[in-house]
């Protein structure tokens, strides 16, 4: 597991994402982009950003080139992300544009092209000539099971172009047993997997720790504010803009995660943490949880996103959190079985879909050699 990639240019315990500020994910107020600039500009403590060229379809790459410009190359870290297709594919709505290995826009003997093209147009939008990590950016089927997907995206970084590559399932919970089977065939191609993982969201993400341990990936934690719970300014009858994703959250979530709050504050207090940055310990403490990466969320009346990028920079590189208090909150955020998960699960047995296909045998024993039991592990209870 290689989670430094250079000299000074070593991926950090926290990271600032450019889906941040709301400009280009719906989550809270929509900031200024001289605000979010500075927000994403390297310093005071943070020196990792990570990106994807889907994000506004470039836009969100510009930004984060200009927040970049003048900060010395070896004193940040920038991770990007490449797959979805918006130079040929059309948007489908609230699902974005297609994946480009959808078989509609090219077949396998184009990946390696797209991949080349679209990662140096993502390079030149931010205005370097290296990404510190290249993410596959929410692949569909054929993007975890390629082979000349992943050769292809290990050619980019033979060749100068990306330090290190990765897989970045989402933005959904779920393709667990998909990442598995994923690290199994390309795990010794790839150096970085991002999943979905906080303290009340431990499930599903934490059954592929292992897989990515025994593979010697390094993990990038995402939503560890879960959908701002931690930044601890959502309260009951939090007022939700018209289109802010948190409104897919089932009724009741915050009340639920309140209640939650409650019963792990004393170790955030007992360690002079905020419940932000708990959760992001409680990230770390996971091997091979190397880097934590939750959203800002300027919240309708709540701190600025300022402040909170402050309390991120002030979280802790070493962890604090003893193993007690680890399962403890692991018990408390218990949530398994709480949704219809993405990718292969018992809860889907219909056509291939861009984010759903039916649990092959073969994926069912991946997770298996793992000690999860697909039907059982997998499945959504209630929710």
């Amino acid at each position: 597991m290689s989670t430094a990639v250079g000299p000074g240019r070593g991926v950090g315990h926290v990271a600032l994402g450019a889906w941040s500020g709301g400009r280009w994910l719906q989550y809270g107020e929509t900031v200024q982009e001289d605000r979010l600039q500075a927000l994403l500009t390297p310093g005071d403590g943070i020196h990792t950003v990570l990106t994807a060229d889907a994000y506004g379809a470039g836009e969100a790459d510009t930004l984060v080139g200009r927040a970049l410009a003048g900060v010395p190359r070896e004193a940040f870290c920038l991770i990007g992300a490449v797959g979805h297709d918006f130079y040929e594919g059309q948007r489908d709505g609230p699902r974005g544009f297609p994946r480009f290995t959808d078989a509609r826009l090219r077949g396998p003997e184009h990946y390696a092209d797209y991949l080349r093209m679209a990662t140096e147009r993502h390079l030149e939008r931010l205005g370097v000539d290296e990404l510190d990590v290249l993410l596959l950016h929410n692949p569909d089927r054929t993007g975890y099971t390629s082979p000349v997907v992943w050769e292809a995206m290990a050619l980019l970084r033979d060749e100068g172009l990306a330090r290190s590559i990765g897989v970045a399932p989402g933005p959904a919970n779920g393709f667990t047993l998909d990442v598995i089977a994923c690290l199994e065939r390309f795990g010794d191609l790839m150096d970085w997997a991002m999943l979905i993982l906080n303290p009340f969201e431990p499930w599903p993400g934490e059954l592929a720790l292992r897989a990515a341990a025994a593979k010697e990936v390094a993990v990038i934690a995402r939503v560890a504010d879960y959908g701002g719970i931690f930044w601890d300014d959502v309260r009951p009858g939090h007022t939700f803009a018209q289109h802010d994703h948190r409104l897919h959250r089932p009724e009741g979530w915050i009340e639920a995660g309140m209640r939650k709050l409650e019963a792990i504050r004393p170790v955030a207090v007992k360690h002079g943490l905020t419940p932000l940055q708990l959760a992001a310990q409680w990230d770390l403490a996971h091997t091979p949880v190397a880097c934590v990466v939750p959203t800002l969320i300027q919240e309708p009346g709540g701190r600025p996103i300022e402040a909170k990028r402050a309390e991120l920079a002030a979280t802790p590189h070493h962890v604090v959190l003893d193993p007690d208090e680890v399962a403890m909150m692991r018990e408390v955020g218990d949530n398994a079985g709480s949704m219809v998960l993405k990718g292969a699960t018992p809860d889907y047995d219909g056509d291939i879909l861009p984010d759903r296909w039916p649990l092959e045998t073969e994926l069912v024993a991946a997770g298996a050699r793992w000690g999860i039991d697909a039907e059982h592990d997998l499945a959504a209870s209630h929710g």
